[in-house]
């Protein structure tokens, strides 16, 4: 299934500022990730962003930081797990969003239950394989193997753009596509 910018949402796991330092590739999915946040503001997508124990990880990293996005600290690895997280969520489902793209750290904790969750959950759910990061290279393959086995589409930042976007010649392909680039 293609993703549709009326029926989507995006979720940006934990990127923060104590956890972003020990990532491989983390300047990298801090990019993609905002090119993902440009895409959602452009496009009117929600954006949702978690916390995992803020106290101890501190806050979600200024340039991923947004005033147009509603943030959860959290507990639990997986956002679904989450009470306030999940009924965010299904709010969102019913009123016509059912589709979750989702970036973030780590790929093989936080993301990948997430991820895992919210497919069983019902959710279309779809994973920004280069807006993903882990500690450890490996962790990343191995998360995002076990998560397209599991039913999670696992997709890169330009498929995601695009199928959003869904033709050239707008305002918004030109803004966006040049991001790309």
């Amino acid at each position: 299934m293609l993703l549709d910018a009326s029926k989507s949402s995006l979720l940006i796991v934990d990127i923060q500022e104590r956890l972003l330092p020990a990532m491989a590739e983390g300047n990298s999915v801090v990019a993609r990730t905002r090119v993902m946040q440009a895409a959602a503001q452009e496009l009117g997508l929600p954006v949702t962003i978690s916390e995992q124990y803020p106290k101890g990880l501190g806050r979600t990293v200024s340039d991923i930081a947004s005033n147009d996005a509603k943030v959860f600290e959290k507990l639990s690895f997986s956002c679904w797990r989450d009470e306030g997280m999940r009924g965010h969520f299904i709010s969102l489902h019913e009123a016509g969003r059912p589709q979750v793209i989702i970036a973030g750290i780590e790929a093989h904790v936080c993301v990948l239950q997430t991820a895992i969750d919210f497919a069983q959950a019902g959710f279309a759910t779809y994973v920004v394989q280069d807006a993903v990061a882990s500690r450890k290279q490996a962790s990343v393959e191995l998360a995002l193997n076990r998560m397209n086995a599991s039913g999670v589409s696992v997709i890169n930042t330009e498929m995601a753009v695009f199928e959003l976007l869904e033709r050239a010649g707008s305002p918004a392909f030109k803004t966006l596509s040049a991001l790309i680039r």
